[in-house]
């Protein structure tokens, strides 16, 4: 079997283990390509799928989350909700109130999926939600993999175990902070299984080079191969924090990002 073929049974049996007792499920969703396989895969899978966005108004991940909802048959169950800056501040406040952390991007995810929690539990679609956390840590999702690239596999290799040891800290953070609404969020692609699966995968299907600006080849191709609309599989990444505009609001706040790096 090809890897590409592999990798897709590992995808769909490593979701299968996490929703087989539910008939639906509720997936926080930019629209991106790792959201949108883990949406496409719970479908596949003949569950209800629900989604869930955040962002303020006319922030990309509003928009373009909008548009490939529609294109994947699931805009009917799509919440794309618009935070509003006097009560995201509050919450803001509220949340790193309850963090002992001086990471913004740990304080940002926080923060974010705490707003998701609140749209879960405010239109009562249970009480856990799924994210497709850990493609980005291990298919080369991020920036910092090209400037990484010239040290070949040991460097590359070392920023990914670097990458998810940073990626289950913060989920703990965060686990703590949405638990505070009785909401628990599931991550599969960060699960162990799956974890030790994919790093044993070839860099050359992750990652071409230093100036390689898209990444996740692997992934991205398997998208198209499962239906994920082109317009989101061939997508460039865009961070949470910045595709919500979450980030820019918080920046402009002196007295909320004071001390943190």
């Amino acid at each position: 079997m090809s890897i590409s073929g592999d990798l897709i049974l590992h995808l769909y049996s490593t979701v299968d283990e996490f929703v087989k007792d539910s008939e639906e499920v509720v997936i926080a969703f930019s629209g991106g390509v790792d959201s949108s396989v883990l949406a496409k895969i719970c479908k596949d899978l003949g569950k209800t799928v629900n989604l869930v966005t955040i962002g303020f108004a006319n922030s990309h991940d509003i928009l373009f989350s909008q548009s490939v909802s529609k294109l994947l048959g699931l805009s009917s169950s799509h919440i794309a909700f618009e935070l509003k800056e006097a009560e995201f501040i509050d919450d803001c406040k509220y949340v790193m109130s309850k963090l002992d952390c001086h990471k913004l991007s740990h304080i940002e995810n926080c923060i974010a999926f705490y707003q998701i929690s609140k749209i879960v539990k405010d239109n009562n679609l249970g009480s856990t939600f799924l994210t497709a956390n850990g493609i980005d840590e291990l298919f080369c999702g991020y920036d910092r993999y090209r400037s990484i690239y010239s040290q070949g596999e040991t460097g590359l290799l070392s920023f990914m175990h670097e990458k998810i040891e940073n990626e289950l800290h913060m989920m703990n953070e965060i686990s703590v902070i949405i638990g505070l609404l009785n909401i628990q969020s599931f991550q599969p692609f960060l699960s162990d299984s799956f974890v030790n699966y994919a790093k044993e995968i070839p860099f050359e299907f992750k990652i071409k080079g230093p100036e390689d600006m898209l990444r996740k080849h692997i992934i991205r191709q398997i998208a198209i191969e499962i239906g994920v609309p082109k317009e989101s599989a061939l997508h460039p990444k865009k961070a949470m924090q910045y595709g919500t505009n979450l980030h820019k609001l918080l920046k402009k706040r002196n007295d909320l990002c004071f001390g943190l790096s």
